[in-house]
């Protein structure tokens, strides 16, 4: 017994003195840090029709115009591209999807947006965006907000409706 209990605390001493202990470096808060957005707004994953994961840029006294250029394509959101998934088929903006995964993409202009899903995936910014990728190009209808909005926010509305929101610009799709 006594041999036992002294072969513990030999390895045991040898062990804790060979170890050395590296203290982890964490990343910090991203500046634009990821969130998601999901239809129903309930907990059960069986439920689920959509979800929409994105960067959350903030305006931080810039314009909308400079951070999302009208008439050119945006990832529609900050670092990588958004990505939307559907767990059924539905109508986006009018046209019919099949459920998947799909990179979102829009065009933001005055009066309206062009929202585009793309097969792209895994896709830094929109850099490398192809049209022939794309799968839809629906219109999305713009409005505006009495309040500023200074992080870029995606939600879904009670009827399912994406409702994007920036600066004073709140641009919906219809989906069903």
């Amino acid at each position: 017994m006594k041999k036992s209990i002294l072969c513990i605390a030999i390895f045991a001493i040898s062990f804790l003195s060979s170890n050395e202990v590296v203290a982890q470096e964490f990343s910090k808060m991203d500046v634009s840090p990821m969130d998601a957005a999901y239809f129903p707004k309930s907990y059960k994953i069986s439920d689920k029709v959509v979800k929409v994961t994105y960067g959350r840029p903030q305006l931080k006294g810039r314009s909308l115009d400079k951070l999302a250029p009208k008439d050119n394509v945006w990832r529609t959101g900050a670092n990588e591209a958004a990505e939307i998934t559907f767990y059924k088929d539905v109508t986006f903006g009018g046209e019919k999807v099949k459920e998947g995964r799909y990179t979102l993409f829009t065009i933001p202009g005055e009066k309206e947006w062009t929202v585009i899903l793309s097969t792209a995936k895994n896709v830094w910014g929109s850099y490398f965006y192809k049209q022939e990728e794309d799968v839809v190009r629906v219109s999305g209808t713009v409005s505006n907000s009495d309040e500023n909005i200074e992080a870029f926010s995606m939600m879904f509305d009670d009827e399912m409706n994406l409702n994007m929101g920036w600066g004073n610009t709140i641009v919906s799709v219809t989906i069903e």
